[in-house]
């Protein structure tokens, strides 16, 4: 019997986006206002940390449902705690950024469109440092930082 050819084996299973878990596979659960089918695709692609996404943008999401015209970030009491970092919402929108390069196409689109609104919001709401400190410019590699660390911060701890 002929062997089939590993390129029409791949060709029969599909492109990336169309790769599916098994259907014996657990229903995961839902992430943050994302289509099942990416929220899926989170958990299928970072396995067992597929809350995190969601962890994630609750936090974001509570930080701009806070009341106040001007919202002021507060810099994290703990930098060096990867829990206490996150009470920094800079360093939460960095993991947010680094989590949507990771994924699959699909599920990097779906959750490009909520963080497209959900930064129009931040935008609007807080405040550009008019002369940030040199440590908001870059890291210490000297690579530039995102527009969200070039915000108006709080008092510190």
């Amino acid at each position: 019997m002929p062997r089939r050819r590993p390129g029409a084996l791949r060709a029969e299973r599909g492109t990336y986006e169309d790769r599916r878990p098994p259907s014996w596979a657990w229903i995961p659960p839902s992430v943050d206002r994302l289509p099942p089918a990416a929220a899926a695709a989170v958990h299928w692609s970072r396995p067992g940390r597929g809350d995190e996404v969601a962890d994630l943008l609750t936090r974001y999401r509570a930080f701009l449902d806070r009341p106040g015209s001007p919202l002021l970030l507060a810099p994290s009491s703990c930098p060096a705690c990867p829990g206490c970092a996150r009470d920094d919402i800079a360093v939460v929108r960095d993991e947010l950024a680094d989590l949507h390069r990771t994924l699959p196409p699909a599920a990097r689109t779906a959750l490009g469109r909520v963080l497209h609104g959900l930064d129009a919001e931040f935008r609007r709401r807080t405040l550009p440092e008019p002369d940030p400190p040199a440590d908001r410019w870059a890291d210490r590699r000297g690579r530039p930082l995102a527009w969200w660390h070039r915000r108006i911060y709080g008092e510190t701890p």
